[in-house]
């Protein structure tokens, strides 16, 4: 079926590039003076498929296009190579080779990352504009994703504590590609992409990916389908580029939420063990998304508008394990509920980017507004067991129907929940010479948030207003390297990432702050090489706590700190030798009550060190081989430090067959060494295990 479904969208697309060679050139004698005359000499580039691990600019970080090594902000970019030959799909294998930053398991149908110790759901983009919804996103038609870490509201607005995740997607160029992967391996794993890119003439491109993908797991009762089609034009006139995209992508899996705990620690049971009822476990998620990008030049001014505008559709229940396993019982409590989420985001951002001099000074100008609304239902059912909102089972025997009936109990979410944001923000990249560069901007928004309960008629309103200013100090002792300090702030409102904690309590709250101080070095050893640390401290106030002398009271006492450092390396060392690779160290501590921990506790899901390094070596020009090692210390699974998940090291490989121009063969294998360990937690009692030795086999054609 799955075979038929792909012959339906993908037929081999290989277009062969000719080269022209030049003529020699003549000289001609004319009168008394000599000329040299050339022939017209045509060149036809050939395209390079591996482009290579480095990446030397980017303009998320700054909205303008800006030099990575001039940018005052740890940065870690993965190319569209990197993530080819490590086969990634998911956001969860992006960030194993990110330093800082660790994918929690949220509930089993959500990216949730921890960026220096600040967990989010919220601080996704594409091209720069905001993914504001509860998914699993996919790999199929990406270019390259940034991960940019500290705070920087002035860039992306509110949230954004720890940092920010951005897609950039593949868009038209001018040249023909075609190109089909076929993957296939262990655990019933079939996926196919398809990328074809076709110019119409000077003026206009197209490009369209597709993606259909059918997988097992290694665990019980796991199930994937996946299905995405994102056609994209772009339009050129003059000096005016327009962008048009649209996608739609759908993901529906079984919500696994892994395994309990025991004695502080993961309970010992088979690694494919399901705790819960797999018929009453599913997700489904439906991306709908439109998108225009003009811009137009003149002169040394740029102005740009970005308008995109996404339809969320989102279901998911489950019955999973709600407590730790009773000793002495051997038993188990299973709990569950399901929810849907509708939600409508429209963007629109503005920019008017220039260059201008002042004496000696040469700046880059940002001046820009954003405006945005989000329009969101959500409605929550618990599940019932009889007349019970619990069931318990042997810790032997946790899996199979429970017969749940899902209902509304009252504390259960029915609401509708509308956002409305405006922003205007100022930005001056100034230059002194060669060796001296300052970055200054400020940002104010508007965040008003509104709640009305379909059930109670109460209705709830927040307005918020934030400024968010960003400064930076660059010092180039040469041109290839770059010191520099930073300063950035951020906020979130009292409403959450989600905007679902809005209550009678909350929205009497002070926004969260997040104040981000840095030093960091960046050094491009080559042009294709680069290096680069930083050290920093991230501070969060306003963080909830209960008051101590009245429980029903929610006051505004906590406090949070990160600090630790971060290396990073990506780029070819050898023309046959690429490698990525990050190290980092950190403590993110709360320094005073939260809701759910005292002071002195350490955050979950932050290893106070990991590093990650991935190697390959072309050894021959049809044979390449690749070496991976993730190593990570012990860490906690919740906020109060009751569950500890084990340090472990996990070693990955591939092999690289180029079978002729167009063809490539890939062999992966995930845990070589058949490491069990324990990959990520949502909370003390859903623990998810990592993955045993799993192979992967694909074939790429076209170019």
């Amino acid at each position: 079926m799955f075979s038929r479904r792909f012959a339906l969208i993908v037929t081999p697309y290989l277009v062969a590039v000719q080269s022209v060679t030049a003529q020699d050139s003549t000289r001609v004698q004319h009168d008394s003076s000599a000329v040299r005359k050339l022939d017209v000499v045509v060149v036809v580039a050939r395209p390079n498929r591996a482009v290579g691990y480095s990446a030397t600019r980017s303009r998320t970080s700054t909205r303008t296009d800006t030099p990575l090594r001039d940018t005052p902000q740890a940065a870690t970019v993965l190319t569209k190579s990197l993530i080819a030959d490590q086969a990634m799909q998911s956001m969860a294998d992006v960030v194993r080779y990110v330093p800082g930053v660790t994918m929690a398991l949220g509930e089993g149908h959500r990216d949730a990352p921890t960026i220096r110790g600040q967990s989010t759901t919220a601080d996704f983009y594409l091209n720069g504009v905001r993914d504001d919804a509860q998914y699993l996103r996919d790999l199929y038609n990406v270019e390259r994703v940034e991960a940019l870490k500290g705070s920087n509201a002035m860039t992306f607005g509110r949230g954004g504590g720890g940092g920010i995740i951005n897609r950039v997607s593949k868009q038209p160029g001018w040249q023909h590609v075609g190109a089909a992967t076929l993957e296939g391996g262990g655990y019933d794993h079939a996926r196919a992409t398809f990328d074809v890119n076709e110019p119409f003439g000077a003026r206009a491109a197209a490009r369209l990916n597709l993606l259909t993908e059918r997988t097992g797991g290694f665990r019980e009762h796991a199930r994937i389908e996946r299905q995405g089609i994102n056609p994209v034009l772009t339009l050129l006139n003059g000096g005016t580029v327009v962008r048009a995209e649209y996608e739609h992508f759908s993901d529906e899996r079984n919500v696994d939420r892994g395994i309990p705990s025991l004695a502080g620690a993961p309970v010992n049971t088979g690694r494919a063990t399901f705790f819960g009822d797999p018929d009453a476990s599913r997700s489904q998620a439906a991306v709908s998304a439109s998108s225009v990008d003009v811009e137009h030049a003149v002169g040394t001014f740029s102005l740009r508008n970005h308008a995109r505008f996404t339809r969320y559709d989102k279901f998911y229940q489950n019955v999973y394990p709600s407590g730790a396993v009773n000793a002495a019982t051997a038993r188990v409590i299973l709990s569950g509920y399901n929810s849907a989420t509708a939600r409508d985001n429209l963007f629109n951002q503005t920019d008017l980017t220039g260059a201008v001099k002042t004496g000696a000074l040469r700046h880059t100008l940002l001046i820009g507004a954003e405006f945005g609304r989000q329009s969101t239902d959500n409605f929550r059912n618990t599940a019932y067991f009889g007349s019970a909102t619990t069931l318990s089972v042997p810790v032997d025997a946790p899996s199979g129907a429970t017969a749940a009936v899902f209902r509304q109990n009252a504390s259960d979410a029915d609401n509708h929940v509308r956002v409305d944001l405006g922003a205007v923000y100022v930005q001056d990249q100034l230059a002194l010479g060669s060796h001296v560069q300052a970055i200054a901007g400020i940002r104010t928004d508007r965040f008003f948030a509104r709640v009305h309960d379909n059930r109670t008629g109460l209705a709830l309103a927040r307005v918020d207003h934030f400024v968010s200013p960003r400064v930076g100090l660059i010092l180039k002792p040469v041109e290839r390297a770059s010191l520099y300090a930073s300063f950035g702030v951020s906020h979130l409102p009292s409403s959450g990432d989600q905007f679902s904690s809005l209550t009678a309590t909350t929205s009497t709250l002070e926004p969260e702050r997040f104040i981000n101080r840095e030093l960091g070095a960046k050094w491009d050893v080559t042009p294709t090489l680069a290096l680069s640390g930083a050290v920093f401290r991230l501070d969060r106030s306003n963080s909830s706590a209960p008051d101590p002398t009245n429980a029903s009271r929610i006051v505004l006492t906590g406090a949070q700190r990160s600090t630790g450092m971060e290396l990073g390396v990506s780029g070819d060392v050898t023309s046959a030798w690429q490698i990525a690779g990050g190290f980092s160290a950190q403590r993110a501590e709360i320094r005073s009550a939260i809701t759910g921990a005292g002071a002195g506790a350490t955050v979950p899901l932050v290893p106070h060190t990991a590093v990650s390094l991935w190697n390959k070596v072309q050894l021959h020009p049809a044979l390449g081989v690749g070496l991976g090692a993730i190593r990570q210390t012990k860490m906690y699974a919740a906020i109060d430090n009751a569950v500890t998940l084990p340090a472990f090291t996990r070693f990955d490989g591939a092999l690289f067959f180029n079978v002729s121009q167009y063809v490539r063969a890939q062999v992966n294998v995930e845990n070589l060494l058949d490491t069990r360990y324990f990959a990520t937690s949502h909370g003390n009692n859903n623990i998810m295990p990592g993955a045993p030795r799993t192979l992967r086999v694909s074939v790429n054609t076209g170019r």
